[in-house]
């Protein structure tokens, strides 16, 4: 059994941030690997200044190299789009792991926006890593008032696998704060490096290529 951590998103570029969330979660809940869910395309965010997904997962390579996060466009491969789909199809396409989602207070601040966030909640644990400014926002929003109730002690963290979902903990994490949208604005183009050179890439995970 292996005990994977999942963390969606744009990585619209993945950066140090991401990398040091992951790591610190990884420690927290003595997991195996963090899989980098990269999306080919989040519902909830305009496409406008969206790199390609290939130089999205090539970047992410790259600042995950040397750690046990595995950066994958796996949606891809799964024709999914929503989280709760992709949650689905993983669970069936790997039965002997164990799957935690991650997700910064800023997620959870608009989780009830999200497809079916009830649904999601309910088919594995969810391990919520503080994001100051959100966390106020994230601790007086809908899904908070629903998951409340099923909030487990951050003692308690390794013993994920052990919860029935809903299970949720809340893990604290000294503020960081590197963003995709400040890298964004300093470099608009950070993507060209990889347009050309890395047209097809290799999914980690899957070992499909990527175009």
């Amino acid at each position: 059994m292996a005990r994977i951590g999942l963390l969606g998103g744009s990585f619209n570029p993945a950066h140090g941030g991401h990398r040091a969330i992951s790591l610190f979660a990884a420690k927290a809940l003595r997991l195996d690997e963090v899989w980098w869910l990269v999306s080919p395309g989040n519902p909830l965010k305009r496409s406008i200044g969206m790199a390609p997904l290939t130089a999205r997962l090539q970047h992410a390579k790259k600042i995950a190299r040397g750690t046990p996060i595995r950066p994958t466009a796996i949606e891809r491969t799964l024709g999914t789009r929503y989280t709760t789909d992709s949650l689905r199809r993983l669970s069936a396409r790997h039965p002997r792991h164990r799957f935690i989602w991650l997700m910064g207070a800023d997620n959870l601040a608009q989780f009830a926006q999200w497809k079916d966030w009830r649904g999601i909640a309910r088919r594995m644990p969810i391990a919520v890593i503080a994001r100051p400014p959100y966390d106020r926002a994230a601790h007086g929003s809908v899904a908070m008032a629903w998951l409340r109730r099923f909030v487990r002690p951050a003692r308690q963290s390794a013993d994920w696998t052990e919860w029935r979902p809903p299970a949720l903990v809340l893990l604290r994490f000294r503020p960081d704060p590197r963003s995709a949208t400040l890298l964004r604005q300093a470099d608009p183009l950070w993507h060209r490096e990889y347009e050309y050179e890395h047209a097809r890439v290799r999914d980690p995970l899957t070992r499909r290529l990527i175009v």
